[in-house]
């Protein structure tokens, strides 16, 4: 469950880094897999992502193929997020951490339909 709201969250940072190119939107079972090991950091319990954490948003950001395909990630990442306990502050840490280019603020509040 908690894997599940983590990845809506620290993935909707990924959705909007993501090229436009594809049709089918992304299933949240795929965003919650890819982005369960950032939980950690992403609560302020670990010091910094973890190298899965780092791996499996990368993967997650391969499957994006349209602009759909973001919108949905992000909406999995928000559903559960705040009652995970995210913290802003540490999730949009992620990207840098993680090295991975993100051209839009990564935060909670995000709207995902822009």
């Amino acid at each position: 469950m908690k894997s599940l709201f983590f990845s809506m969250l620290f993935l909707l940072s990924f959705l909007f880094f993501l090229a436009n190119n594809g049709e089918a939107a992304v299933p949240c079972t795929t965003v919650d897999a890819n982005a369960a090991a950032c939980l950690g950091f992403a609560t302020g319990m670990a010091a910094k992502p973890s190298d899965a954490c780092c791996n499996g948003l990368r993967q997650l950001a391969q499957t994006v193929k349209s602009v759909d395909d973001k919108k949905a990630i992000c909406r999995c990442l928000k559903v559960g997020a705040k009652s995970l306990g995210i913290q802003d502050r540490f999730l949009s840490m992620i990207p840098q951490a993680c090295n991975i280019k993100v051209d839009f603020p990564v935060s909670v509040n995000t709207n995902c339909e822009t």
